[in-house]
């Protein structure tokens, strides 16, 4: 990996240290390899010059060849590379937050549908029973995502087609759709639109709460929740219809939009915690 940094071993990347700890000489952030970048889905244990090539100051958005050696570390023996599939799942987040960074910006962006206070974003994703699992945020919705690992093969799945995935909190239907760019995802709907999230932030600790909640067991209600699966799902094809009909939708996406007067899927998520506007970064 051909990287600079500047005042550090003379540019010499190759000296980094697998644990070394560094800092950005702009904003002074640190990136320590035992704890990763949460934002940019790291996992734990990667090492600073493994970073992927357009990783970049999750602070003040600096150039990575800004940082410089804090700690130089003590092992020149290398750590444990993340597994396959984690680096798998930090490439597939990256690939779904570009493509809908493009459809924000080509678009989605000056539509009344859109919370000008939010941006693109994927939150969480890791590996999860041999699928890819995290949380896409867009200005205009929130959802579940499952992408293919490498033992899957989805070819044969068709836009629309519907899946239930279990987890300890419940079973949840899902819904088929794929994209160049991205291959192919199920989505199951958070919120849509997005309107009552005030900040970034708030849908980030959002989306995080939701992810811990799914394997919480304690969420999970007795009896057969399929009739309501169905309903919410209906009520998702309902919204999809009426913001088509409204030129809501760029390219026919909403992945599955809930109507306000359904049944808030925040609560068949979360189990029944806060709404946004008296949740998490509120």
């Amino acid at each position: 990996m051909n990287a600079r940094f500047e005042g550090s071993y003379l540019g010499d990347a190759g000296r980094i240290a697998p644990d070394a700890v560094l800092e950005c000489k702009i904003c002074w952030q640190v990136y320590d390899p035992a704890l990763g970048d949460e934002s940019r889905q790291i996992p734990p244990g990667t090492p600073f010059v493994a970073l992927p090539g357009d990783w970049r100051c999750p602070q003040c958005d600096g150039e990575r060849d800004q940082f410089m050696v804090l700690d130089a570390g003590t092992s020149p023996a290398p750590q444990a590379p993340p597994s396959t599939l984690a680096m798998l799942a930090i490439e597939k987040a990256r690939q779904l937050a570009e493509a809908f960074r493009d459809i924000h910006q080509n678009k989605m962006r000056d539509t009344p549908f859109t919370n000008r206070s939010l941006n693109v974003e994927t939150v969480g994703f890791r590996p999860w029973e041999g699928h890819l699992l995290g949380v896409l945020v867009v200005p205009w919705f929130m959802n579940l995502v499952v992408m293919p690992g490498p033992a899957d093969d989805w070819s044969t799945c068709k836009t629309g087609d519907k899946r239930v995935f279990s987890f300890p909190s419940g079973d949840y239907e899902f819904v088929f759709n794929q994209r160049v760019t991205t291959g192919p995802y199920y989505a199951c709907s958070l919120f849509s639109p997005m309107a009552d999230f005030s900040s970034q932030l708030q849908a980030n600790d959002t989306a995080r709460a939701v992810m811990a909640a799914l394997f919480d067991a304690e969420n999970r209600e007795d009896g057969d929740r399929s009739d309501e699966i169905r309903a919410m799902r209906e009520a998702d094809l309902e919204a999809e219809a009426a913001a088509e009909a409204g030129e809501a939708v760029a390219d026919g996406e909403t992945d599955g939009a809930v109507l306000d007067t359904v049944a808030s899927r925040r609560a068949f998520l979360t189990g029944r915690q806060a709404t946004p506007a008296e949740g998490a970064g509120s």
